[in-house]
């Protein structure tokens, strides 16, 4: 990789898609160099790293387990095993896909830990709408607040593949190397996904 830039997928998210487009913030470094610079004893470059990744790292874990409380813990941890496992990460990889996996693995592994698949609460701490029109934030609220509860409802790995796809926008070799499952797996998991979260919404809108 030869930029820091956030990850895309082959169909940046738009209006009809259920999450809005968010980035990988910070500057222009790439994510390789600031790991050298960091094993080469830098301790700005891995600042750079944290702030780089801590909003993208936050709001995967939040997808997943829909606790703020717990996704700024799993935030935590996974920079905590980055910093202790940096000499693991191959730099012929992307650095956002091996910290992703990371982010990943902790929040499933969190939920298992607490022994429910599904979280107890809806603590959205997240952005708002960008807009700055106040009629269109209502409606991006509103729909917005649906697809929240659509996919709260839904289980982990539905929510977790849909948020690096439309959310995180990586593409199917991205969220693959994230999962650990080839880009057919994806595919199949997103397709399935898709159609329930369409379910849910559908019940949503005739309660």
């Amino acid at each position: 990789m030869t930029s820091s830039a956030a990850p895309s997928g082959d169909a940046p998210a738009t209006a009809s898609q259920p999450f809005g487009p968010r980035g990988v913030f910070g500057d222009n470094e790439a994510d390789e160099i600031l790991v050298e610079r960091y094993r080469h004893g830098d301790r700005d470059a891995f600042a750079s790293l944290v702030i780089r990744y801590q909003r993208p790292i936050y709001n995967a874990a939040w997808w997943v387990l829909r606790n703020a409380e717990d996704a700024n813990d799993v935030a935590q941890v996974v920079f905590m095993k980055v910093a202790e496992r940096l000499d693991e990460y191959d730099p012929r990889y992307r650095f956002f896909s091996w910290i992703y996996r990371i982010a990943v693995n902790e929040s499933l592994n969190l939920l298992r830990r607490n022994g429910r698949e599904e979280p107890l609460e809806d603590d959205d701490d997240r952005p708002g709408p960008e807009s700055d029109d106040p009629q269109q934030q209502a409606i991006d609220a509103e729909r917005n607040g649906r697809i929240r509860g659509a996919v709260m409802r839904m289980s982990a790995n539905d929510r977790t593949v849909l948020m690096l796809r439309h959310y995180s926008e990586m593409s199917y070799q991205e969220i693959a190397g994230v999962l650990d499952v080839d880009e057919k797996t994806v595919k199949s998991r997103l397709f399935e996904a898709r159609q329930r979260l369409r379910g849910v919404l559908g019940d949503l809108q005739r309660g």
